[in-house]
């Protein structure tokens, strides 16, 4: 295969990629607190470039020291998109939106059989009986919310539960008022960092390195900070408009880069019938 197939042949499996991220983004356009996700691309013979004048980059290099041509595009990563979603009020006293584009809800989830605290921008919070007296403060995949004293527990013979604009879990009985807990909310202070988990949340990846606290710093509230809008929640922040123009580009690349393989097969067959 000559080295414009190969080119063209790679380009269009990574063009597939992002085509696969750009359907996903709009499947999820309807997603409660979902944050799109952006492609970039790099180009492999700039990599190749940098590999040359850097020996370190080509360390255990088995083949000779020259710049390997034609090799395409390559996706070169994946980014969240952490800009902010229009916030649509429902008046639902458990749903609240973060009013800070880095701040994060933490979730306990549980993984392998192990422990893991995973993180989200969905608001959608619900009540989940542990027994007859207690029910915890969950996500809407049963995951428990943690609070700054681990998952928030509400007694069941309350008259009502709600979240105040400074993330206190409220609740009332007898026209009484009781704090709950408090939504352990974070601040992402290297939002590049996180990856997406599935069910709209966001975790660490194991290959980065890092702890939690490298990452992430508490949100102090003190009951009169606002860091919720509450009986609302944050809308995803996929531009539709934009997704459709990503696509048809990325559609008609992946055309040209087909053509280039089919020209390249013709010509070959000309060759092949030189005489």
């Amino acid at each position: 295969m000559s080295q414009m197939m190969i080119q063209a042949a790679v380009t269009m499996g990574q063009l597939q990629n992002k085509l696969d991220n750009i359907s996903h983004n709009m499947a999820n356009s309807q997603t409660t607190g979902y944050k799109s996700r952006q492609s970039e691309f790099s180009s492999l013979l700039f990599r190749e470039i940098n590999n040359l004048s850097a020996p370190e980059n080509a360390e255990g290099r088995l083949t000779p020291d020259a710049i390997r041509t034609g090799t395409g595009a390559r996706l070169g990563g994946v980014h969240l998109d952490l800009a902010e979603g229009s916030i649509q009020e429902t008046d639902r006293a458990l749903d609240v939106a973060l009013l800070d584009k880095d701040h994060l809800f933490q979730v306990q989830t549980t993984v392998d059989g192990r422990e893991e605290v995973r993180y989200t921008r969905d608001g959608a919070f619900y009540l989940s009986p542990v027994n007859d007296n207690t029910s915890l403060l969950v996500n809407g995949e049963g995951d428990p919310i943690l609070g700054t004293n681990g998952p928030i527990q509400v007694p069941a013979n309350l008259d009502d539960v709600n979240i105040n604009d400074s993330g206190q879990v409220i609740g009332i009985q007898n026209g009484e008022e009781q704090v709950l807990g408090q939504l352990a909310i974070v601040k992402a202070e290297r939002p590049r960092l996180l990856e997406a988990a599935g069910d709209n949340m966001f975790r660490l990846p194991d290959e980065a390195n890092v702890e939690a606290a490298d990452v992430f710093t508490p949100v102090a509230n003190a009951g009169n900070t606002k860091v919720l809008e509450t009986s609302a929640l944050e809308q995803s922040n996929v531009d539709l408009s934009e997704q459709m123009t990503d696509m048809v580009n990325a559609q008609r690349s992946y055309e040209f880069n087909a053509r280039t393989l089919t020209m390249g097969d013709q010509m070959n067959g000309l060759i092949n019938q030189l005489r």
